[in-house]
């Protein structure tokens, strides 16, 4: 028994100072110092690569970092483990406190201070009252206030009053709405996703059916794709509007959606879609995050096949939009896998809204396509299409280019309408443009507990920061025998139990209010009040 005495004071002290309040806010701290590194650094699970590009600008500093999991940084063993630890010290010191908190609102005011000249504010005066009419007075200047009424064996009467008991109430509310926050957090990763698409304002649409329809899904740790919230969207049209220098000043889409309902009865319902204006549905909410151009191509083959393609292409210029892109195509009609690779097409190159051409380099100057151009390379051979590796949709796979396995074989810069000719006679027309929306969908079904909790922090933080927690005291001793007209010594004593800047004006305040009402007008006053830092 004495060997296992060691071993429990050790896990007792543990625990104790796990609980506390200092071990929580450092821990509270360590959470957010973690958190920097998923902000400031790209993430695994956001954009992959950013970090192959990170690990390409950084040959020494990423593998270090990524050994930190400050790649993955919320799915990192660390963070988790601080998580977990403040979760466990924000319960075991809260219930306590609780418990704490709940005896002393059942509890009565302490007995008045046997020398309450020793307290920082302090009064004394001889009025002309009995002492039940002085602390009927103090009875009722101290409404509001928690009050006990004794009487002393010296035949003195006093009053005992304390308020604030809503400052701790407040810490207790701010604490737990912290706690009620990451619980929220954890639900929401752990039942939350989100997806991007991006959708041609052509009528074009989307449908939540599965993560297959997004360009980019992540899912919550318990989601596996199946049961996403149903909806449909169709963009019928998206115009932008920007200011003479360029500047955008309002970006909405006319959209069309079905909701569950609409799903079942086949009826769309109209919607503005703008920045920072979601469509909100029963478990999603669907965000407008940005826009661009999808020039369109129309391919003739030399037996006279035509192919026409309009993929977006990636603003590299937000201010101009001056777009890059590739579209590609398969030659109709080929099966044989050899020939196909031989005679595919890809057109690469820049989208300008607005052309501004300095010599040959094709740039833009206005994000309206007031006068839009293309300068394209047209490449001919094997895409690598077949080849079972990811591509992404805005350019081409360069290996291919290096191996000679792509060759280019045209360029020129072409407007509305105008078209090259290859050496095989394949014609190649610059069509028009179309325009595309990015779509973000998020579910996180602890947003509102979220919102909630994050209120509560601030209400809580308030009540705590402006509420103050002071007692207040009266005696009341009669004169004496040898005073006739019934006179009673008068003596006033108050504390602040927090460092409360102004209970000093409070408590003049007050004492003056008591010795000068009609029950107890002051006659000689004795005594000073000592203010701690009013």
């Amino acid at each position: 028994m004495g060997r296992l005495q060691p071993g429990v004071a050790f896990l007792r002290n543990t625990w104790r100072g796990l609980t506390s309040m200092r071990t929580a806010l450092v821990l509270l701290f360590l959470l957010a110092l973690g958190a920097l590194p998923g902000a400031l650094l790209p993430q695994y699970s956001l954009n992959p690569e950013q970090v192959d590009q990170y690990y390409a600008d950084h040959r020494w500093l990423a593998p270090v970092l990524d050994r930190l999991g400050f790649f993955e940084v919320f799915a990192s063993p660390w963070f988790a483990a601080i998580y977990l630890l403040l979760f466990i010290s924000l319960v075991g010191c809260l219930v306590p406190r609780s418990g704490e908190y709940v005896r002393q609102l059942r509890a009565v005011p302490v007995a008045t201070p046997r020398n309450l000249a020793r307290l920082p504010h302090h009064r004394r005066a001889t009025v002309e009252a009995t002492a039940a009419e002085s602390i009927e007075a103090a009875r009722r200047r101290l409404r509001g206030w928690r009050i006990r009424e004794r009487t002393e064996p010296t035949g003195a009467v006093t009053l005992s009053a304390e308020r604030g008991y809503a400052r701790e109430a407040g810490n207790l509310v701010f604490h737990f709405a912290v706690l009620g926050l990451l619980v929220s957090f954890a639900v929401g990763t752990l039942f939350g996703y989100e997806g991007q698409t991006i959708v041609k304002a052509d009528g074009s649409q989307f449908c939540n059916s599965g993560p297959y329809a997004y360009d980019s899904f992540t899912p919550g740790t318990m989601v596996d794709g199946t049961g996403l919230a149903p909806f449909c969207t169709r963009i019928n049209d998206f115009e932008p509007t920007y200011l003479p220098s360029g500047q955008p000043q309002q970006f909405r889409a006319d959209i069309d959606y079905q909701d569950a309902d609409g799903l079942a009865s086949g009826q769309w319902q109209p919607y503005q879609l703008a920045v920072n204006e979601p469509l909100r549905l029963d478990s999603a909410r669907l965000y407008l995050l940005g826009h661009g151009y999808a020039p369109e191509f129309t391919v003739t083959f030399p037996g006279g096949q035509q192919r026409t393609g309009a993929i977006q292409w990636r603003p590299v210029d937000l201010a101009t939009q001056l777009s890059e892109g590739a579209t590609k195509f398969d030659p109709p009609g080929v099966t044989d896998p050899a020939q196909l690779r031989e005679r595919q097409l890809a057109i690469t190159g820049l989208f300008a809204p607005t052309a501004a051409l300095r010599g040959e380099l094709l740039s833009s100057s206005f994000p309206q396509p007031l006068d839009p151009a293309v300068a394209v390379d047209v490449l001919k051979g094997d895409l690598g299409n077949n080849s079972g590796r990811g591509q992404s949709i805005f350019g081409i796979d360069e290996s291919m280019v290096e191996q000679g396995r792509l060759e280019r074989v045209a360029r020129e810069n072409l407007r509305p309408g105008e078209s090259l000719r290859l050496d095989d006679g394949t014609v190649v027309r610059f069509d028009g443009v179309t325009r595309w929306v990015s779509l973000q969908v998020s579910h996180d079904p602890a947003q509102l507990w979220v919102l909630t909790f994050a209120l509560l922090v601030l209400g809580g933080l308030g009540l705590s920061l402006t509420i103050k927690r002071r007692r207040f005291w009266v005696r009341a001793t009669p004169a004496g025998s040898h005073d006739p007209d019934g006179r009673t010594v008068i003596e006033l004593g108050g504390l602040a139990r927090t460092e409360a800047a102004g209970y000093g004006e409070e408590f003049e305040r007050i004492a003056d209010g008591l010795l000068a009402s009609g029950a107890a007008a002051p006659l000689a006053a004795v005594g000073t009040s000592r203010k701690d830092g009013d």
